[in-house]
């Protein structure tokens, strides 16, 4: 976190497509925190944003204090640190989330951009398989990856299992993971992820 003049409300910087801003935004949604959207394209990334992170990357909360939250996982635990009505918290599984975090995410961009990163996409399609089977697992024993309801590790890691399925649908719907497929589907088909992935205009500096 780091100090920016203070602002009115707070602020978001987000990419619509971006599963990092996507669990940002869904926690912030859910805890009804109220923050000036700003959409950013990001190879036209607004000077304000970049003042704020440096490194360029979404999401970016600026708090009416001035304090920058640039890291998905940490927009996710503030927000949720103040209003948590479906107690998402009591599953925030951090060893798991990292899993996501780490391996997962190493795997899918290999896989899914195989050309920008040099990379075999079998090998690192068959890598991120291996850790989809450990969620099958978990949602064969309950209905969602910490118990019976939605938690913090389900809606930090949705959004990164909805791009490895959309990398190749077809593939993807044919493998022996009903329990995973159940629970994407859920996510896709919700309320909460469709209220935060209504379109916004690219924000400009005034």
């Amino acid at each position: 976190m780091r100090r920016r003049p203070p602002v009115a409300e707070p602020i978001l910087y987000s990419f619509r497509r971006c599963p990092y801003a996507m669990r940002a935004r869904m926690a912030l949604a859910i805890s009804e925190t109220a923050v000036e959207h700003r959409e950013v394209v990001l190879r036209d990334k607004p000077e304000a944003m970049l003042e704020a992170s440096p490194k360029g990357t979404v999401p970016v909360v600026v708090l009416d204090d001035g304090t920058v939250i640039d890291e998905s996982i940490d927009v996710m635990r503030w927000s949720l640190g103040q209003s948590d009505p479906e107690d998402w918290l009591s599953g925030d599984d951090r060893e798991f989330i990292a899993m996501i975090d780490g391996p997962f995410k190493h795997h899918l961009d290999r896989y899914k951009y195989s050309t920008r990163h040099d990379s075999d996409p079998a090998e690192h399609r068959a890598g991120a398989y291996a850790i989809l089977e450990q969620l099958e697992e978990r949602l064969a024993q309950s209905r969602y990856l910490c118990g019976t309801s939605r938690s913090m590790a389900d809606i930090a890691t949705f959004p990164f299992i909805r791009q490895f399925a959309n990398t190749d649908r077809e593939w993807f719907d044919a493998q022996p993971l009903p329990h995973l497929q159940r629970w994407l589907g859920e996510h896709l088909e919700s309320g909460l992820f469709k209220q935060i992935m209504v379109k916004h205009n690219q924000w400009k500096a005034p």
